[in-house]
């Protein structure tokens, strides 16, 4: 028997309205997720600039607001980071700042 679907409710939960953007002070600097040939630097300014969100190699989301360089790198981000550098030639011991 086919399940009937009223047009007007959708019951779906959109994963983009649910998750939560850090706006406080940051604990550990993460690593922000490019695309390839994407500056992170260019895309961390444009974010401080501009206030949106960024989403780290660890799926934490945060809007940048200082300097992380002070801060402890994020172990998950750092293994994730790692991993893509372990199966990926072009990668340097650290990400470029």
């Amino acid at each position: 028997m086919p399940t009937h679907i009223d047009p007007l409710v959708d019951e779906t939960t959109d994963q983009q309205t649910d998750e939560v953007t850090e706006t406080g002070e940051p604990v550990v600097a993460h690593i922000v997720r490019t695309e390839p040939g994407e500056s992170a630097a260019a895309k961390v300014l444009e974010a401080r600039i501009n206030g949106t969100p960024l989403e780290a190699l660890c799926g934490h989301v945060w809007v940048p607001a200082r300097d992380p360089r002070s801060l402890p790198m994020c172990q998950a981000c750092k293994e994730i980071y790692e991993l893509y550098r372990s199966v990926n030639d072009g990668l340097s011991d650290r990400p470029v700042d």
